[in-house]
């Protein structure tokens, strides 16, 4: 064979050794993208607990777009995209898909909204926040859970996530007033403090009950003119909100 063949040849083999590699790196990102649209599919197809009897499609498209397998630890990462909720450690849980999409729908949330989360988990709930414009305050009791979630959404790019330590019942004043809080543990009362952070027209959603009973999400909305008003949308099971109350 000629010089020429064979550097032609090498090249050639060098080229599909090149796309080898890509398929094979590529494999794992394309069996979850395949699962995640199964996973949105699932949830589209689920009877959403709203009045329009629909998921917004935007909700679903910021749902599609966050890799739910890297919010879940390693041994569970085969069942990222069930439809339901996994452990995360330290007692805490990732949520439901489906429910974490109809608590975002129920928000309402838009670009440039300030959106205070309660209980940050693995920071799954902060992810499909910001994927859809918001600029998101999350506050995790956890220590552990705190940092692993902040180092988490600073490699997968979400700059708009700000994540705090503390007690979330109290909120976050210093940040106040929001245009939508998220609670993602369930709690005895409507903490009274976070009413107080909402803006005038602003929403809630919180569950509330006994813990480690079925407790009931709520929809809570703040009148222009400062009153309440709240309604119940469906039973549901989260882990009880911890800290001084």
């Amino acid at each position: 064979m000629s010089d020429r063949g064979q550097r032609c040849s090498l090249r050639l083999a060098a080229l599909a050794v090149a796309w080898l590699a890509f398929d094979v790196l590529g494999a794992g990102e394309g069996e979850f993208l395949a699962q995640r649209r199964a996973m949105v599919a699932e949830i589209n197809a689920t009877h959403p607990d709203l009045p329009t009897g629909r998921l917004e499609a935007r909700v679903l498209e910021a749902t599609g777009r966050v890799p739910r397998h890297e919010f879940v630890p390693r041994a569970l990462v085969p069942h990222a995209y069930e439809n339901r909720p996994l452990p995360i450690g330290h007692g805490q849980t990732i949520s439901q898909p489906y429910i974490v999409a109809l608590m975002t729908d129920l928000l309402a949330v838009r670009e440039g909204d300030r959106v205070l989360e309660i209980g940050t988990g693995s920071g799954y709930q902060a992810a499909i926040l910001a994927e859809l414009g918001a600029v998101v305050y999350t506050i995790e009791i956890i220590e552990p859970l705190a940092a692993s979630a902040r180092e988490r959404l600073a490699r997968l790019g979400y700059r708009k996530v700000e994540v705090s330590v503390g007690d979330g019942y109290e909120g976050l004043a210093a940040s106040a007033p929001f245009d939508s809080i998220i609670v993602t543990a369930a709690a005895s009362h409507v903490p009274p403090p976070l009413v107080r952070q909402l803006k005038p027209g602003g929403r809630m959603v919180i569950p509330v009950g006994a813990p480690f009973m079925v407790q009931h999400l709520m929809f809570v909305e703040k009148r222009t003119d400062g009153t309440v008003r709240s309604r119940q949308i469906l039973p549901v099971r989260f882990v009880p909100l911890t800290g001084a109350r």
